[in-house]
């Protein structure tokens, strides 16, 4: 299994690291009850550090996307996937709000910030 960075290049590499695997689990990629590669393999295989990799996957642990068992490894949660999906839709709505007020702030219409976000959105 391969884990990926997934995210702007801004983002901390944490938060592509959790981007990355939050991505495989919703495309299927990792099921439920998966298990993860170590800390340390994930931190050589992608280049990173330890505690960049140990920082993402104990915020996806408390996000209820992983669960760790002591001695055996890090494993994908069995949470159901519509729950999944709320907690990813619930994340994306409090993005669009902050990119709200953002867009307010700088006078972009409503209907400006949609024809960027289609225009973004076909690009990649």
């Amino acid at each position: 299994m391969k884990i990926i960075l997934s995210g702007s290049a801004d983002l901390p590499i944490y938060e592509r690291l959790k981007n990355g695997i939050k991505s495989q689990i919703a495309a299927g990629e990792l099921a439920p009850g998966s298990m993860l590669p170590s800390i340390r393999v994930a931190a050589k295989e992608l280049g990173i550090g330890i505690i960049t990799v140990k920082r993402a996957y104990d915020d996806l642990c408390r996000e209820g996307y992983l669960f760790a068992e002591q001695g055996r490894g890090v494993f994908v949660s069995n949470a159901g996937s519509a729950e999944l999906s709320q907690k990813n839709l619930a994340e994306f709505a409090d993005k669009m709000r902050a990119l709200k007020e953002i867009a307010t702030a700088l006078n972009i219409t409503p209907e400006q910030a949609e024809q960027i976000f289609r225009e973004i959105w076909r690009k990649d």
